[in-house]
């Protein structure tokens, strides 16, 4: 009795300690980081991961839409808001089934030996039986449960569908905002090359007067000085182009060192003016914006599931029965036993009327009303903060169209006068410092028409990303 005691002890004892070695560990202290043998299992699982494969032509110059093409084909995002939206669908089939009858194939096996009184003596009675059957269950009616279901299903696939939308939408915007910036990037590039080339020819044209006694040492040094910050200037430039291609890259879902050319800002039209009134836009804005839809069809869903709940006042009818053969065989003490074999099925109806159930159905009726009451309040909200985010973007697009009018004045105008400083310093009219300055002015003005242009053409997206003009099918209006 000792040996087993002990062994059950030890046996306890195996079973608790390698319970405990098989849980999951957590870090020892809150100061030094954890390192354990999961992590090195996760990171070689990590590695192991298969990324998506890309191609993509270095030497085509890629417009905007083959960008964004490029990028739903690409991103991750998209793709798995379109599994979610599969999901959300595979729910309403669930959600349809229950308008379906459920047929169950069974089978039924037992032996079974009791003592049977016959007279006054108990007689031993063995019966083995085997009954193959179907079961068959069926909701004749439920007065709106499944209905109520399948409204929340479908709610729900639709909130999932604008959602995928909505994905979509923002996809767009971020690749439209990064190949904007990109642009304004390589603008900035080609600004400061021009403007380094200015400095360049200011240099020479002074190193030349000097020669000839028409300029001094100092100013050759203020012009030499002038052409090294246009230089400094220029590989700041070729920093935030690197920059920015790597961010349009990893937005399209790409390797940030994947090498492609995008179109020069030159070579896109600018809108000359909003084609549509701050109204227009809104009113789009309401028809359109995939969150107000969601929000829709929260409010469906909120009342599906209080269609559910209301249900549950009333009686429901329910069908079951099964059909199948039995056979089996009997023996009676020591005398021969027989096999016998029959039909066996039972059908019936139940009706269920729940009278009481602690307050259960009150309270789901008050949550599913004030979940609707939520549903349409988030709606409301939504409607205030989308007419805010249209007008302060068709603010912005008018400002930005201003701004555009006026640096490409301002161009024209610091052009002139930087040329007619240079004639004027070669006829002896001017100081050097008046040319440098004038040269100065030029560079700002070449940078700032560049923002300019990239700014408006930014603004327009963002003008398309709040009204959800991005993700319509349909023909629009041309916008600007």
């Amino acid at each position: 009795m000792r040996i087993r005691a002990a062994s059950c002890v030890f046996g306890i004892a195996s079973v608790l300690f390698a319970c405990k070695s098989l849980a999951q560990k957590t870090p020892p202290a809150p100061d030094r980081p954890w390192h354990t043998k999961e992590e090195n299992s996760l990171s070689t699982q990590l590695a192991a991961d298969s990324q998506p494969s890309w191609s993509i032509d270095p030497i085509k110059i890629y417009t905007l839409p083959e960008l964004i093409d490029l990028a739903e084909l690409h991103n991750p995002e998209t793709r798995a808001a379109w599994e979610r939206v599969r999901l959300r669908a595979d729910e309403l089939g669930i959600a349809r089934s229950a308008y379906y009858p459920t047929l169950v194939a069974t089978g039924f096996a037992a032996s079974d030996r009791q003592p049977a009184l016959i007279g006054e003596y108990l007689h031993r009675q063995t019966i083995d039986v085997v009954r193959p059957a179907l079961h068959v269950e069926y909701l004749v009616f439920d007065m709106g449960g499944r209905s109520g279901e399948v409204d929340v299903a479908k709610a729900n696939l639709l909130i999932q569908g604008m959602e995928f939308n909505n994905t979509h939408r923002r996809l767009i915007y971020r690749v439209a905002s990064a190949y904007f910036h990109l642009l304004n990037a390589k603008g900035q590039r080609a600004a400061a090359e021009i403007s380094l080339q200015n400095a360049e020819t200011v240099e020479a044209d002074t190193e030349s007067c000097l020669k000839n006694g028409l300029a001094t040492q100092p100013d050759l040094l203020e012009a030499s000085a002038a052409r090294a910050q246009a230089d400094y200037d220029l590989q700041a430039t070729i920093g935030n182009e690197e920059i920015a291609h790597s961010e349009l890259s990893t937005t399209m879902g790409l390797p940030a060192e994947a090498q492609f050319h995008v179109q020069s800002i030159s070579d896109i039209p600018l809108p000359t003016a909003a084609a549509d009134s701050l109204d227009q836009e809104i009113e789009r804005a309401f028809k359109q914006r995939p969150e107000l839809l969601a929000d829709i069809a929260r409010i469906r869903s909120a009342q599906g599931d209080l269609k559910q709940a209301r249900s549950a006042y009333l009686p429901s009818l329910h069908l079951a029965g099964d059909g199948g053969l039995a056979r089996g065989y009997a023996q009676q003490d020591l005398y021969p036993g027989h096999y016998a074999e029959g039909e066996v099925w039972s059908a019936g109806l139940e009706m269920r009327w729940t009278l009481f159930d602690g307050a259960r159905r009150e309270k789901r009726v008050a949550a599913a009303n004030a979940e609707k009451r939520v549903a349409e309040s988030d709606l409301h909200a939504q409607r205030d903060q989308i007419e805010q985010e249209v007008f302060m973007s068709y603010t912005n697009l008018r400002t930005a169209l201003r701004q555009q009018q006026a640096a490409t004045a301002l161009l024209t105008a610091s052009s002139q006068s930087y040329e007619a400083a240079r004639q004027s310093y070669s006829f002896g009219l001017r100081n050097q410092l008046d040319v440098i300055s004038a040269q100065k002015v030029l560079a700002q003005a070449l940078s700032e028409n560049v923002t300019a242009q990239s700014q408006l053409l930014l603004q327009v997206a963002d003008l398309a990303f709040r009204t959800a003009d991005m993700i319509q099918v349909e023909t629009q209006t041309p916008k600007p």
